[in-house]
């Protein structure tokens, strides 16, 4: 797991030096349910600041899901999870057999919080590594914990993150995608989630960038 650590240090390294586009969509599944859309760049500067800009006005027609802080948090940080050497004591993991994913011939790791903490965001579920790169191609999992008070609940879907290589060497997320029942108090509520991650182009001498006013 050390190997495949390091390759997740090396591979977020990477990343951090790549433009791309996110879209997420959340949809209540019910009768006039509603839904969420938002667009997000990540740009580089002339001068070679990494920042996010909204591409498209967000679309907000939710009708009982809240969107809360740790929502757009487990957006930035837990569905595209990369686990790095840093981040690995935190975690408890275990060998669960080998599969194929995609025509990838992978390891099949679990991975579980070595303790929870109130306010920090983790990851609990599975992972696909491949067996010749030693990288990770794909989880399944939740943000946890879930949050609940006495006059509120805030609660996580399942969800699967596929990557894709995009350079013949480095596995990016491309797709996040859920489809789960939350069990809240006032009933529960079938929700989908979907994050697209696309036009990676890595940044450097050769990058043109250009800046446009957001799409209305």
């Amino acid at each position: 797991m050390k190997r495949v650590a390091e390759n997740e240090r090396e591979n977020e390294a990477a990343r951090l030096n790549y433009m791309y586009r996110q879209s997420v969509v959340v949809e209540e599944v019910e009768p006039r349910g509603g839904r969420f859309r938002e667009t997000r760049e990540v740009i580089f500067s002339p001068a070679g600041e990494r920042s996010e800009r909204v591409a498209a006005k967000p679309f907000h027609g939710l009708q009982r899901l809240i969107l809360t802080p740790q929502d757009f948090e487990d957006i930035r940080h837990i569905q595209p999870l990369m686990l790095t050497p840093e981040m690995l004591p935190r975690y408890s993991v275990r060998f669960r057999g080998e599969e194929t994913v995609d025509g990838v011939e992978c390891w099949v790791l679990e991975i579980t919080p070595r303790q929870l903490f109130a306010g920090f965001r983790m990851f609990d579920g599975m992972a696909w590594v491949d067996k010749r790169d030693l990288m990770v191609v794909r989880i399944h999992g939740q943000a946890a914990p879930p949050v609940r008070t006495a006059k509120s609940e805030n609660l996580f879907p399942r969800f699967t993150t596929i990557r894709r290589k995009v350079d013949g060497r480095h596995w990016f997320p491309e797709l996040t995608y859920a489809d789960d029942v939350l069990p809240f108090r006032t009933g529960a509520l079938r929700m989908r989630l979907e994050i697209r991650y696309a036009e990676y182009k890595r940044f450097g001498a050769e990058s043109r960038i250009t800046f446009e006013p957001a799409k209305p």
